[in-house]
């Protein structure tokens, strides 16, 4: 006979309109990270993207003159938790891919520390992402993915890599870190695109 916890698939409640299906909401930030915390000093921060036609770095203080948004957004982890109308502060992905020339469809997320993660190009722009450095009106700590990190906030929370260092233009999609352990390759929360 198989021993079954009562409580360990949560409590049933009642659909919310505004929770992707199986999310819960919470109240505080859950930190959540495939390995250890980096400590990147914004002095020795900078962003590349990466393309078929070469390459562009950006240091800190030349990223944030790219323009910097507020935005408000909900965010949904893969995890279960959802936290909705969290307020946040960062470049758009559109100023920089103002900045630079692809045909590929794909990106590749590169963190500090090795991280990656896939991206469809046409996701990130017209408004749909950023690379943030504030959130609730604070700078991102490291253990939030700071001094910053990808924030696409209409995917599961993994695709919004911590410790962002560039993007890498690719024509075909592929899997990063986690796509690679069975998670999915594209990540919607409302499609619950959870598991390959």
């Amino acid at each position: 006979m198989a021993l079954v916890t009562r409580g360990f698939g949560g409590h049933r409640r009642e659909p919310d309109p505004d929770l992707p299906p199986g999310q819960t909401l919470v109240a505080d930030w859950p930190v959540l990270s495939a390995g250890p915390t980096p400590r990147i000093d914004t002095a020795d921060w900078s962003f590349t993207v990466a393309t078929e036609t070469g390459s562009r770095t950006w240091g800190w203080d030349e990223f944030l003159a790219l323009g910097v948004e507020d935005v408000t957004v909900d965010i949904h982890c893969v995890t279960h938790w959802s936290k909705l109308g969290m307020a946040w502060r960062g470049v758009p992905l559109d100023a920089i891919f103002a900045e630079v020339e692809t045909q590929y469809d794909y990106v590749m997320a590169q963190s500090f520390g090795g991280y990656t993660t896939n991206v469809p190009l046409d996701e990130l722009l017209d408004g749909q992402s950023w690379i943030a450095i504030e959130a609730d009106g604070e700078p991102l700590s490291p253990e939030h993915g700071g001094p910053a990190r990808l924030l696409v906030p209409h995917l599961y929370f993994w695709k919004s890599a911590k410790w962002i260092a560039g993007l890498r233009a690719m024509p075909d999609d592929g899997p990063g870190f986690w796509e690679q352990n069975g998670y999915h390759l594209h990540g919607d929360p409302w499609r619950e695109e959870r598991y390959s």
